[in-house]
């Protein structure tokens, strides 16, 4: 987007000069002639940058910048003073100005000032942006799993991220479905670009707007100048709609004119807004119930839907548990300063047979519950809550190792698994009792997932 610029100064020759060197170099110039008209326009526009003159009759340049920064602290201002009153401009520093240049100008150190500070301003934006982003994992290796419905998770994100594909992602809540829209934003060719997240469930409908959309000056009380909204910032890069079954209808309209002809107008304003944003939506509900229920559009589903992905609930795949575990094991262990060599077997059995309800979250909270109240080198049962250990509770009375009925490979297990649990998780006095070797022993419960 073509950055916009405020030229204020009340010599309207040298105003013109300054506007022509600009606008030769593909700006979008606008031009006060006092800081209290500038004070005005930066109200009702936002600009990139405001390159202002010091001295002024009405308002000086030192006042104007002061109330600008109130109006929009975002927006870098450049102060143009002459040589002898660079102590003015360095105080104009110190109120919040960006930078100041000296008259007269010099017009290759005007371009190369504007540039900077342009690409100054644009840094901070992603900065911003990129705060969003600090507790994510980005990289398809970092959603971990090696279940069938993992393998073919991993497979279709390869496929999609890369796209310009409107995504639609649909798991139970705490499945990872945030995790999965970081994914594909950072291996799709918006990488560099800005990722942004609105939890639609978080905001009532007339603040949700406001968010996504923005407003100007005096759309409702506060609104004191315009406020770029989620899209625009967006802009070139992708927004999450997180909970989007949550969206009133009349915001719903709005998304899909944005989805239809990329463009919207901010809150309380009329004019067009146009952008180019890629949509990632995600929710827990099934909106194929939420359309026929009349809660969403339909028009609007099959626009977010272009690409589901189904992100499949901790229950279904059981196999990661043991590698889950184990990295939360280590994650928390290293933040509390812990030291932990892993999971007696009595434990990992209990959270193999647990229901997960509250998927991978609830799994991350009961191993970080665990790292805290374990004592030992292992996690133990004791360390568990109380919903896990209701398992135990279904264990009794134990069947008996030598019930008819049974595998030799089931009987097997079980008496490792008791053993190991007898020896309080010691593997070498328990491949002593047994009678095998330690690495035979390291090797049959590597294939009952323990580490």
């Amino acid at each position: 987007m073509t950055a916009k610029i405020l030229v204020v100064d009340d010599d309207a020759p040298h105003r013109t000069m300054l506007k022509a060197v600009l606008s030769t170099e593909g700006y979008q110039v606008h031009e006060a002639d006092d800081g209290d008209t500038a004070c005005g326009a930066v109200e009702k526009t936002i600009f990139d940058l405001v390159l202002m003159d010091l001295r002024m009759k009405r308002m000086h340049g030192d006042a104007a910048q002061k109330k600008m920064v109130e109006i929009s602290p975002g927006t870098p201002v450049v102060i143009m003073t002459a040589f002898g009153s660079v102590r003015s401009a360095v105080k104009a520093l110190k109120a919040g100005a960006h930078d100041y240049i000296t008259k007269p100008i010099d017009v290759d150190e005007l371009k190369i000032l504007v540039l900077k500070t342009l690409h100054h301003r644009r840094l901070e934006e992603e900065n911003l942006n990129l705060k969003e982003r600090l507790d994510a994992r980005f990289d398809f290796g970092d959603i971990i799993g090696r279940s069938p419905s993992m393998r073919e998770l991993f497979e279709t994100l390869s496929l999609v991220a890369p796209s310009e594909a409107t995504i639609l992602i649909q798991g139970e809540s705490g499945t990872g479905k945030e995790l999965v829209a970081n994914a594909i934003h950072h291996n799709s060719l918006r990488k560099d670009g800005p990722f942004v997240k609105v939890n639609c469930a978080a905001l009532p409908e007339t603040l949700l707007e406001n968010e996504l959309f923005g407003h100007e000056k005096g759309a409702f009380t506060g609104a004191t100048g315009p406020k770029k909204g989620r899209f625009q910032l967006a802009d070139r890069g992708t927004l999450l709609l997180d909970e989007i079954a949550e969206m009133a209808p009349a915001t719903q309209a709005k998304i899909l004119r944005v989805l239809q002809e990329g463009e919207f107008e901010p809150v309380g304003g009329t004019r067009t807004v146009r952008v180019d944003t890629r949509i990632i939506s995600a929710t827990n509900r099934t909106l194929e119930d939420e359309i026929a229920a009349g809660r969403f559009r339909e028009d609007l589903y099959y626009r977010l839907n272009v690409v589901m992905i189904k992100v499949p609930p901790l229950r279904n795949r059981s196999a990661d548990i043991p590698l889950l575990a184990d990295y939360f094991l280590e994650r928390y262990a290293e933040k509390n300063h812990r030291s932990l060599k892993g999971f007696l077997p009595r434990s990992m059995d209990l959270l193999l047979r647990h229901a997960w309800p509250g998927n991978v979250r609830e799994l991350e909270n009961v191993i970080e519950r665990a790292v805290i109240m374990a004592r030992g080198d292992r996690v133990g049962p004791e360390h568990f809550p109380s919903t896990l250990q209701v398992h135990d509770a279904d264990e009794s009375p134990r069947e008996p190792v030598l019930a008819s009925g049974r595998s030799l490979k089931e009987v097997e297990k079980e008496m490792i698994l008791k053993t190991l649990e007898d020896m309080g998780g010691n593997r070498t006095r328990t491949a002593e009792t047994l009678g095998i070797s330690r690495r035979t022993l390291q090797l049959k419960l590597k294939a009952y997932g323990i580490n």
